[in-house]
């Protein structure tokens, strides 16, 4: 009994160390793999890492890009302005009366002469017939005054009458040569105002809507005007520049090279015109003055009271020109990305002005380069790039 009481504690040893063994060598055998897979995950990592880097490195990014080109562009100054008519004519009733007729369409264009509306002149006309009648009675009454001085002159000459009967007839001959005179005065005055019964168009241009229709009674008093004529061809558009480009401006009025575009908002066309007037007070308040111009204006491209956008051009001068699309601009001021043996460099570059599209480099470009017009987020200093095509940098 004492031996298989000591065979079964020696194998209930054996296997309790054996239990123990084997849990040592799952947890050793566990931490073994789990340490290989992390070596090897990193391994894969960063071959593929390194071979992405490699292969970024190695792409090039594809860019739009233009030539910077030397030719002669303007020197503008760009404004807002308005335009103005030269001639404005309000038609008003010069008699008190009702309208007969309106001869046009409102807004349509109307010649100088051309009849626009008739007055009632019946009651003038009446007036007219009854001062003839005057008039031809008091020259009758002085027909007979001259016969009377007549008569009375050869009967003082035969001294058969008193001189004082003589002088009585020249008296009333005068008299009645001078109410000939007040009745014809009223005549014309008469005529002249059945003339205002008929009004014409002072001028040409465009009229306003009728602001009364016929049977509307109008008076001299009215302040509203019947309906306006504006003349629209010339026309002036008046803008303001900053002072100090006023010497400019000056320079090249005297040299006759300045010239002006008028650009009206939503139409592609141009009106070009003439400076004709620079006012001659600046305004101290913000340090601008007005300038206005004379535009033909014979299509009517402009019309009154619309903003314009002008364009005055002071002279042309050859510069380098790329553009605009192709300037950053960065902390340190404006850049462009200079393409040379298919590397994109920075370069920085001094902007002067715009003119369209196009940017005016006063330095920084010689003209000939290859700058990056589309594409520079992708680019740094170095980068190398695919460029899709060069273009010149006016097209």
């Amino acid at each position: 009994m004492s031996n298989r009481k000591r065979l079964f504690g020696v194998t209930a040893l054996v296997l309790k160390n054996l239990s123990m063994i084997k849990r040592k060598w799952l947890i050793g055998g566990t931490a073994l793999v789990l340490i290989c897979v992390a070596l090897l995950v990193r391994g894969l990592w960063t071959t593929d890492g390194a071979a992405q880097s490699k292969s970024l490195t190695a792409r090039a990014v594809p860019v739009e890009t233009a030539i910077a080109e030397r030719k002669k562009v303007p020197v503008r100054v760009v404004s807002l302005g308005s335009v103005t008519p030269i001639a404005s004519v309000a038609i008003k009733a010069r008699v008190d009366t009702a309208i007969m007729a309106v001869h046009f369409r409102d807004g349509q264009a109307v010649k100088k002469g051309d009849l626009l509306f008739t007055l009632d002149g019946r009651a003038i006309e009446a007036q007219i017939v009854q001062t003839e009648g005057m008039v031809a009675r008091d020259k009758a009454q002085l027909a007979g005054a001259e016969r009377d001085v007549a008569r009375y002159t050869d009967l003082v000459a035969k001294a058969a009458t008193p001189v004082i009967n003589l002088d009585n007839a020249k008296t009333q001959s005068e008299v009645f040569t001078a109410a000939i005179k007040s009745d014809e005065g009223l005549l014309e005055n008469l005529k002249v105002q059945l003339s205002y019964c008929t009004i014409r168009a002072a001028i040409d241009g465009r009229i306003s809507a009728a602001a009364v229709k016929v049977g509307n009674f109008v008076r001299q008093a009215d302040t509203a005007a019947m309906a306006t004529i504006i003349q629209m061809a010339p026309v002036y558009v008046s803008f303001t520049v900053p002072q100090k480009v006023l010497p400019e401006i000056r320079q090249a009025l005297a040299a006759e090279s300045a010239t002006i575009e008028a650009i009206i908002p939503g139409d592609q066309k141009r009106a070009n015109g003439q400076v004709t007037m620079i006012e001659n007070t600046v305004d101290s308040a913000t340090g601008l003055a007005t300038i206005r111009a004379t535009m033909p204006n014979e299509q009517e491209v402009l019309w009154p009271g619309t903003l314009v956008t002008t364009e005055l051009t002071l002279r042309i001068e050859d510069a380098v020109v790329v553009p605009s699309t192709a300037v950053q601009v960065s902390q340190t001021g404006s850049f462009v990305f200079v393409i040379n043996d298919g590397v994109a460099k920075v370069q920085p570059v001094n902007v002067a002005r715009s003119v369209g599209n196009l940017s005016v480099i006063a330095g920084g470009l010689n003209g000939g380069e290859t700058v990056v017009t589309d594409g520079q987020l992708l680019l740094s200093s170095g980068t190398r790039v695919n460029p899709r095509g060069a273009k010149a940098a006016g097209t």
